[in-house]
């Protein structure tokens, strides 16, 4: 099987031997020591993923970053800041930019190498999402109204590419959608808590016990409800679970103090690139989400 190709953007010589003794077995790697020569190395053969330092001779990872995510051709190749820069307002920074994750200084290599796979994984997941949803766009413009159910991850899958198509700018609008659904069935109906599924992400076991609450007698009539609605000025919609609902509003904002779980970030980044709007209402298990098309 043909490996993947690493980008590593890195100035001093000890940390690229480093990462390239930790990562050559098993990736192709291409090495950068400046932002101006890691741009044009993407601009000549765009690599799988991306390490990037972020104090370098001439301009910075940042500012590399911004412009990857700035131009349409480069903007999905996961960037993993790896860097001794570990303020929280550098953290912040780095992911609000766009990048997958962040890395710090002295690097953890078992940790580094589950984020590589982590974060290969899920851009060849958003590839397949795409591809589907190109599928669906020319026919389900015509939706103005609908109403949905679901109960497993896949239909969540299935409904949020159905959906998006729906939507200008369906390839931005899917990735939201799925993060709200699948929140409302894990953390609404099947009750897993963030801490549950931190450790369940740890020991690779999420979607096992997903599968068997699911089986559980008292989970077996639980649905989440999605509706669907158009109006001249926007498009809503109103995604409710029967759970016991949560504590969404840690969860609106990106917060340096889980930055570095596996998860937690996707309500606040659907808000950020899916939706101009969500708003959770009561318990935290109903949120409305809307885009705005005027």
């Amino acid at each position: 099987m043909e490996k993947h190709n690493i980008l590593i953007v890195e100035d001093i010589p000890a940390n690229i031997e480093i990462l390239v003794t930790a990562l050559s077995t098993d990736y192709d790697l291409t090495i950068a020591t400046n932002g101006l020569d890691a741009l044009r190395s993407v601009a000549h053969k765009a690599p799988d993923l991306i390490l990037l330092d972020v104090v370098m001779p001439g301009i910075d990872g940042f500012e590399v970053c911004a412009q990857l995510k700035a131009n349409t051709a480069t903007r999905d190749i996961p960037v993993i800041f790896v860097t001794a820069n570990n303020s929280n307002q550098d953290v912040v920074r780095g992911i609000e930019l766009g990048a997958y994750y962040y890395l710090t200084k002295p690097i953890d290599v078992g940790t580094m190498r589950a984020v590589i796979t982590t974060a290969l994984n899920e851009r060849a997941m958003r590839s397949a999402l795409r591809q589907e949803v190109r599928r669906f766009s020319s026919t389900l413009l015509l939706l103005n109204r609908g109403q949905f159910e679901l109960q497993t991850m896949e239909e969540a899958h299935d409904l949020a590419v159905l959906l998006s198509s729906a939507c200008p700018n369906p390839e931005t609008r899917v990735f939201g959608l799925q993060e709200l659904m699948i929140n409302a069935i894990e953390h609404g109906n099947l009750d897993i808590s963030y801490d549950e599924k931190s450790r369940l992400n740890e020991l690779g076991q999420w979607q096992q016990e997903v599968d068997r609450r699911l089986m559980l007698e008292e989970n077996r009539n639980k649905w989440v409800e999605i509706h669907f609605e158009r109006t001249p000025a926007e498009i809503r919609f109103l995604i409710r679970d029967q759970g016991r609902g949560f504590d969404w509003q840690p969860f609106m904002k990106l917060d340096p103090q889980r930055l570095f779980d596996s998860h937690g970030r996707g309500i606040a980044l659907a808000g950020m690139v899916s939706f101009d709007q969500i708003e959770y209402r009561g318990l935290g298990n109903e949120v409305l989400a809307i885009i705005e098309t005027v």
